[in-house]
């Protein structure tokens, strides 16, 4: 197994867990394996029914640099037109009046990913985002991710990486102080290297796609732990050095977080 590390950011997410055409478009708190592998399937050019089996041994870590802000916005499209030219039913009518919903997003968040898997799978993904058929986005198609995407294309355990020396974009108002040596971050995993810790909190979540074909979406249920973890506090940014400066530093190999 090898893998790649990818840094999500934006003005906005949104990692929709349960709103597949509901009113109510939530988002989940953390990417969600639909939303990531969607991502890898775009970059590569995959139409809605192809076949996911190739990203089925993939696994995700996702370190919660910062959670961001719970935001909703009230969204309408369609109103003030003819019958006609309103949204379309599955019926093959129209619906005559504005579609109403309400989108959640998470505002200022930031989470890196660690993503292992078969060495020839991640190899295509690491191409793909680097020269994407179809542009990345963060959940939804309105979300667009800030630079840096992918910090490595290839690490030989990025999970160690996330503990020990990707640089924590945390927000400014986290700072470790001076006589921290450590400074607690939340990780979701899909697959915690045991003990598991006392603090670990249980999840379900119904996010593992079988398919995206366009009228028949089909999703598989996967268990999840929540931890926090206490990082070496080098790793946030301090107030000499920029945290893109520091990235930028770490996706090019160079000695960024001094021991």
């Amino acid at each position: 197994m090898t893998g790649l590390l990818l840094r999500l950011a934006g003005p906005l997410q949104s990692w929709g867990e349960r709103s597949a055409f509901n009113p109510i478009r939530d988002s989940a708190p953390f990417p969600t394996r639909s939303g990531l592998i969607g991502m890898f399937a775009a970059a590569a050019g995959l139409h809605r029914g192809a076949d996911l089996h190739r990203y089925r041994d993939l696994e995700f870590t996702v370190r919660i640099d910062r959670p961001g802000t719970p935001l909703t916005d009230f969204h309408t499209a369609g109103g003030g037109l003819p019958k006609d030219q309103t949204a379309a039913t599955s019926g093959g009518d129209h619906k005559g009046d504005a579609v109403v919903t309400h989108r959640h997003y998470l505002a200022d968040a930031v989470f890196t990913v660690a993503v292992t898997g078969p060495g020839d799978t991640i190899a295509d993904i690491a191409t793909a985002l680097q020269r994407p058929h179809w542009a990345p986005y963060l959940g939804r198609r309105s979300c667009v991710p800030d630079e840096p995407l992918l910090l490595r294309p290839h690490v030989d355990n990025p999970v160690e990486e996330l503990l020990e020396r990707v640089p924590l974009s945390t927000h400014p108002t986290r700072q470790p102080r001076h006589d921290q040596d450590t400074i607690p971050v939340e990780f979701i995993w899909e697959n915690h290297p045991d003990p598991l810790p006392q603090n670990a909190v249980a999840l379900t979540i119904y996010d593992n796609p079988t398919t995206f074909a366009q009228h028949n979406r089909a999703h598989a249920k996967r268990q999840l732990h929540r931890t926090a973890c206490h990082l070496p506090a080098r790793l946030a940014a301090d107030t000499t050095t920029p945290v893109f400066q520091r990235l930028f530093a770490y996706m090019h190999h160079e000695e960024e977080v001094p021991a």
